[in-house]
C-alpha cells in the first residue's frame, strides 16, 4: 500500500533499477506517516561513511505524538539495504555517474520500506519528448472512447 510518491523522479530521471531499502525511523515519525503526513518531493539519497541516507524528507509531527519531545521534520535518516546491494549501488553512483532518487513511500507487512530508484538525469529535450509521449497517449484514448460511442 502505497504512502506517497514521488511524481517529480519520473520527470526529472529516467529510472534504471529500483531498490527497496527500509528506514531507521524514530516513533513519532511512525506515528505521522501513519496519518499520511511526509512528503519525498524534493528529497534525495546520498552516500556517507560507506552507507546511504535520506535528506529532505519532510515529516510533519503531529502536536499529540511528539509533546515530551522537540522532533526534527528534515533530519537524515539512515536507509537500510543488504551489504551487496550497497557496494552494487556505491560502485554505480561514484563511478558511472549515476544518482539515488526516492520514488515511493509504501507498507511491507507491516513496515514502512522506501522504494529507491538508480537513476539518470533527463536532459530538457527528453522531458519534452516524455510530455509529447504522454499527450499522445490521453489522445489515444480519447479518441478510441469516442469511437466506440
Amino acid at each position: 500500500m502505497t504512502i506517497t510518491d514521488n511524481k517529480k523522479a519520473f520527470h526529472d530521471y529516467f529510472i534504471e533499477e529500483r531498490y527497496e531499502a527500509g528506514l531507521v525511523l524514530e516513533g513519532w515519525e511512525v506515528k505521522s506517516i501513519r496519518a499520511g503526513r511526509v512528503q519525498i518531493k524534493e528529497s534525495y539519497v546520498v552516500l556517507r561513511n560507506g552507507a546511504f541516507w535520506l535528506l529532505g524528507c519532510h515529516i510533519t509531527p503531529l502536536p499529540t505524538a511528539s509533546t515530551h519531545i522537540h522532533p526534527d521534520p528534515v533530519r537524515t535518516r539512515k536507509l537500510l539495504l543488504h551489504k551487496a546491494e550497497i557496494s552494487k549501488l556505491i560502485g554505480k553512483v561514484e563511478r558511472a555517474g549515476y544518482t539515488l532518487v526516492p520514488l515511493n513511500m509504501h507498507y511491507l507487512k507491516g513496515r514502512i520500506k522506501l522504494e529507491i530508484g538508480l537513476a539518470k538525469g533527463k536532459k530538457q529535450h527528453d522531458k519534452r519528448e516524455s510530455e509529447k509521449e504522454r499527450e499522445w497517449a490521453r489522445e489515444k484514448q480519447r479518441l478510441l472512447k469516442n469511437k466506440v460511442r
